[in-house]
């Protein structure tokens, strides 16, 4: 009788989600420098050798959790069926949630600078991450208008394109003043003033 593959497979999937959701906490916790693949297989309860079968080395788990963080953070933007005005409250919000993982913020903030060289094995997420991020962001600011929620003069492609830039900047800032830099607050502002609606 052949083995179940469904259960395997549902089995390999939910591992490799623990590796990721462990990754990303230590990556979070010591930063991708200081973090070991032995201390995220010994998390997981695999050995060493049962973690490079599902990611054969440090740079692909790194890519691997750097797209993990983006499906956690679009499933948050998304939650609910979210849209337009509220979506950019989610947008205010994650900029909250991100101010408690300073790792996970230092290390796509790193990497992202560093992927903007061509050769960099990172370089094609970011160019398609920042494609998709910009588009989605200029989705959005078009929904508030079409609620009749933006104000005059602010062209929705121009916003979003502004939305993203301030979120990766206020990061940025944040880091380097040692977290005192409110970027849920000035994000909130900065949207609030595009708005014809309470915010």
């Amino acid at each position: 009788m052949p083995a179940d593959p469904p259960r395997g497979y549902a089995k390999g999937r939910a591992k490799r989600r623990e590796i990721l959701d462990q990754a990303m906490s230590l990556f979070g916790e010591a930063g991708y420098r200081g973090a070991s693949l032995r201390v995220i297989a010994t998390r997981c309860g695999i050995s060493h050798t049962g973690l490079l079968h599902h990611f054969p080395t440090k740079e692909a788990l790194l890519l691997a959790v750097l797209e993990h963080r983006d499906d956690v953070d679009d499933e948050w933007l998304s939650l609910g069926g979210a849209t337009g005005v509220e979506r950019l409250r989610r947008f205010a919000e994650l900029a909250a949630l991100n101010s408690g993982r300073r790792g996970i913020v230092e290390l796509f903030s790193v990497v992202s600078t560093e992927a903007t060289a061509a050769d960099h094995p990172a370089h094609r997420y970011f160019v398609r991450r920042y494609e998709n991020s910009v588009a989605g962001a200029q989705r959005t600011y078009e929904q508030v208008r079409q609620e009749g929620a933006l104000r005059a003069g602010i062209a929705p492609d121009a916003a979003g394109r502004q939305l993203i830039a301030l979120m990766d900047g206020l990061q940025v800032q944040w880091l380097l003043s040692d977290c005192a830099t409110d970027m849920a607050g000035v994000l909130r502002a900065h949207i609030e003033a595009q708005l014809t609606v309470e915010f």
